[in-house]
């Protein structure tokens, strides 16, 4: 009987490497999609040692930006093109994406009983009609229980505040729509900004992949500053226009007031008439 042969111990993966079947685990993917992402171009091949193919981070952060990609709408062959512009540098794609997506500011939502929004807006009810004008600015989302949450409570704070001067919740809500319109123009003006001076050149280079950190980190930079300039503008413009109305008040203050006419002068002068 001739012996049995021993089984050959397995290659131990290279440091930071992985199988593809512990990328599947890793990443929550079945080793048949995996593969099928190769074959669209999706995935980078892995590295060759001997006869085993190993992964690495990249190829995990690659699988990530393909599932927030699909989640933005994306379809597959969208996303390959994306991909293939990057020029390779998925790592860096990744975090621009993300960059991109991030919300400008980070404030918590608060959510509100309806009882206790009508107290707030100083109302016995709200009205089914404000609640989808505060939905359709973005400001408001009510919920199935019947609840309501407030997306920017710092807004909210600011129209309590007006309704404790005695603004209306419907005037100040027509406010809030002014201030989003004019709020678009600011966020498409550094918006076109961005495009124009930042990522239009970096694209005509070819995108290299070193410059990457530079685009995400300009961006990064940009949130806060596009946030400084826009109160700087506010304050200097909302100084003007309230020096102007008070000057205009004080000269329409200072004209003498007019006197009305007495009813007897009137008469006086009517009897003097009839008798020349």
């Amino acid at each position: 009987m001739s012996p049995r042969k021993q089984a050959k111990p397995k290659a131990k993966a290279p440091d930071g490497k992985m199988t593809i079947g512990e990328l599947a685990r890793r990443t929550g993917m079945t080793i048949r999609n995996i593969r099928a992402h190769q074959t669209r171009g999706l995935l980078p091949p892995p590295e060759v040692h001997g006869r085993t193919g190993y992964y690495d981070e990249s190829h995990v952060a690659r699988i990530e930006l393909t599932r927030e990609m699909q989640g933005e709408g994306l379809n597959l062959e969208a996303i390959r093109r994306v991909l293939e512009s990057s020029g390779g540098s998925s790592q860096g794609i990744v975090d621009f994406a993300r960059a991109v997506r991030a919300p400008f500011e980070d404030e918590t939502p608060e959510i509100f009983e309806a009882d206790e929004l009508a107290k707030a807006w100083g109302v016995k009810k709200v009205e089914p009609k404000l609640l989808r004008y505060g939905e359709r600015l973005g400001m408001l989302r009510e919920l199935d229980d019947g609840k309501v949450e407030v997306l920017s409570p710092r807004l909210e704070r600011a129209g309590q505040e007006l309704i404790a001067l005695g603004v209306s919740p419907a005037a100040g809500m027509a406010t809030a729509e002014k201030l989003r319109e004019h709020a678009e123009g600011v966020a498409r003006a550094y918006l076109d900004l961005f495009v124009t001076e930042i990522w239009e050149p970096f694209d005509k280079a070819g995108q290299p992949a070193e410059d990457w950190p530079k685009v995400r980190e300009a961006l990064d930079r940009m949130r806060p500053l596009a946030s400084d300039a826009l109160l700087a503008m506010f304050q200097i413009t909302m100084g003007e226009t309230t020096e102007r109305a008070g000057e205009q008040t004080l000269q329409e203050a200072g004209k003498p007031p007019r006197r009305a006419k007495s009813s007897r002068s009137k008469r006086s002068r009517s009897k003097s008439s009839r008798r020349s």
